[in-house]
């Protein structure tokens, strides 16, 4: 269907952009990738891993504030097979300032660690290959 691969970027609106960077480039490792400011009233940034085929872009709204409004079932899940690795990277998630909380979903628990920023928005670091 696609002649090529679409990139995937996954957006959402923070209360603080600079604290929102620093814990996601911290805690997943990421890098910022581009940024812009007051684009028609809009501040945000890109982070991801160069050549990833994702990469997330958080934004603040100056002239209609998008308040954000995450459920506990909206996930970022990253997998990580590697048991060292994961270790290693929920280690990173806790002192870049997110907190673990169990996941409403206990099969995300069985397996994987639940991580929550100051948003309210949740990533889970499953220690499994990714079924797809």
């Amino acid at each position: 269907m696609y002649k090529h691969t679409p990139q995937l970027r996954i957006a959402r609106p923070v209360g603080n952009l600079n604290l929102s960077k620093a814990m996601y480039c911290e805690g997943l490792n990421l890098q910022q990738l581009g940024s812009f400011k007051d684009h028609e009233g809009f501040d945000g940034v890109m982070l991801g891993l160069p050549g990833a085929g994702y990469h997330l872009e958080f934004v603040v709204s100056h002239r209609h504030p998008a308040h954000p409004s995450p459920t506990v079932e909206d996930l970022l899940v990253l997998y990580l097979p590697d048991h060292a690795e994961w270790e290693a990277a929920c280690a990173c998630m806790r002192a870049a300032g997110f907190a673990q909380q169990p996941s409403a979903n206990p099969y995300w628990n069985v397996h994987g660690a639940t991580f929550v920023d100051h948003d309210g928005y949740r990533t889970v670091l499953q220690n499994t290959a990714s079924p797809v």
